[in-house]
């Protein structure tokens, strides 16, 4: 398993307690402090039930999926996402 500080993409810099974690089963996932929020499983994408908490969260979590909230709930919506418990 291979955990690493997110990094901002504003100034560069790893920002503490936003991780990026590769299994070693080949599942990435993202976590924020103790909670993984999004988990990816085969390709399939996997949103914690808390995947929009707070705005810190939310701020990583788009930058993890490569897109905005309003995208994320329309995949929530059309079922490309599933949202359940990963904790």
């Amino acid at each position: 398993m291979k955990v690493t500080n997110m990094t901002s993409n504003r100034t560069g810099r790893e920002v503490p307690n936003q991780f990026d974690i590769v299994g070693d089963e080949g599942n990435i996932y993202f976590q924020s402090y103790r909670t993984v929020i999004v988990a990816i499983k085969k390709g399939q994408v996997y949103l914690d039930h808390n995947w929009d908490y707070s705005k810190t969260t939310s701020k990583y979590r788009n930058q993890f999926l490569g897109e905005t909230r309003k995208e994320t709930e329309a995949k929530i919506k059309d079922g490309t996402y599933t949202v359940t418990n990963l904790n």
